[in-house]
């Protein structure tokens, strides 16, 4: 699988997480959105961001409960907890949020 972003082709694996996640762009992030039913607002793009920033310093896609915990740290309750991730991102907050910041799969995500 690949995606074709400004005349490039970026290789994904059969899931869709792209394999090289230096090639992440926010033009290729619009469209796996849009591929996965997302429209990227203000909010959506502030977890993709924190992802990306949680990502650099750890090395790891966090998954979900993980995820719940560090935003509840930076952002509050109001966006640390699952309801509002599930809102945003409602096929799993971790899986399709990780998708679209260019990260691997979180680990223990089926």
């Amino acid at each position: 699988m690949a995606y074709e972003v400004g005349g490039q082709t970026i290789e994904a694996d059969e899931e869709g997480y792209i394999l090289n996640i230096n090639e992440w762009n926010k033009d290729l992030a619009a469209i796996v959105a849009k591929e996965e039913g997302v429209e990227m607002t203000d909010e959506h793009w502030e977890v993709v961001n924190f992802l990306r920033e949680y990502y650099d310093e750890y090395q790891i896609a966090p998954a979900i409960r993980v995820l719940v915990k560090a935003l509840k740290k930076t952002m509050g309750p109001d966006k640390g907890n699952n309801k509002y991730l599930y809102e945003l991102f409602p096929y799993g907050p971790a899986k399709q949020a990780c998708k679209i910041a260019g990260l691997p799969k979180p680990t223990g995500c089926v």
